[in-house]
């Protein structure tokens, strides 16, 4: 039995109690130490000398990678990449080192282990509310119902305050994606009825607003075949009495304005006429709003 194999499969940093607890000796560790095989991040640790440095500079300082970091690292969706985002260990925690990166002292809504180094989702997700922008942290917890990570029923189990609270109200599974997620927050807000991800015409199409017009959000994927493919359904969908708008990542975040124009001036012009009656729709998730 190695230790560096252990280690490994311990995720590449651990508490030198639990590697005492699976068989290695104080001596061995000390051996391991003094050969430069591992290294001593902090008095009771132990990692390999390529362990992931954001968990190990966690663990030189005292601190969790939570928030963001922790919800991205389950691949969540996240707009910025502002570096890594650390929590205290305890609210009543005698402040560490400085980390020059976010640092939360809020209290944890799940308890945590012994010898964390990873938050749990429940504590991130309470984070990401109050320290991202309202529409992004929607969009992370969003994106975490859609996953199956967690469920609205379970997260109601939890003591979330304040945005937390909030944001747990608010969301839905719903959403594909964290754009969607933004998407459907401001649909709302122009008070117009529409479905997400509904069916039409033996495909999914990502809004169907007001019964008739589609709206589509094109990803870096949209390119080559998915690109004559969205074509081929765009056409099948005028000829059935739709209008398609499409509109890309950048737009959502850069341009809305732009994008609401559009679906403004299409709503205010009315369905466009067709022979085709357009009838062929089903909802795939009841994610209808309403005034």
């Amino acid at each position: 039995m190695r230790l560096t194999s252990e280690l490994y499969r311990g995720g590449g940093i651990m508490r030198a109690s639990e590697l005492q607890a699976r068989g290695f000796s104080v001596h061995a560790l000390r051996t391991a130490l003094a050969k430069g095989e591992v290294i001593r991040p902090q008095r009771g640790w132990i990692a390999l000398r390529s362990a992931d440095p954001e968990l190990v500079y966690a663990v030189e300082r005292g601190v969790l990678l939570s928030c963001v970091s922790v919800t991205a690292r389950l691949g969540l969706w996240r707009k910025h990449d502002d570096g890594p985002h650390f929590a205290v260990r305890a609210p009543h925690a005698h402040a560490p080192v400085r980390i020059g990166h976010p640092l939360h002292w809020g209290l944890p809504v799940r308890r945590r282990e012994p010898g964390m180094i990873l938050d749990s989702i429940e504590n991130a997700l309470n984070y990401v509310a109050s320290c991202q922008p309202p529409e992004e942290a929607l969009a992370v917890w969003e994106s975490a119902l859609n996953r199956g990570l967690v469920t609205l029923e379970a997260l109601r189990g939890y003591q979330y305050i304040g945005r937390a609270k909030e944001i747990l109200l608010a969301a839905t599974p719903f959403s594909d994606s964290g754009v969607e997620s933004y998407v459907m927050r401001r649909l709302r807000s122009l008070r117009l009825r529409f479905v997400a991800q509904a069916f039409l015409l033996g495909h999914r199409v990502d809004f169907l607003i007001e019964g008739w017009l589609v709206l589509q959000i094109d990803g870096g994927h949209h390119t080559g075949e998915q690109r004559d493919a969205d074509n081929r359904h765009d056409a099948e969908l005028a000829l059935n009495g739709y209008r398609t708008i499409r509109v890309g990542y950048h737009q959502v975040f850069s341009a809305w304005p732009e994008v609401q124009e559009s679906i403004m001036r299409a709503i205010s012009q009315g369905r466009p006429r067709s022979s085709g009656g357009g009838s062929q729709f089903t909802r795939s998730f009841s994610s209808e709003s309403s005034a």
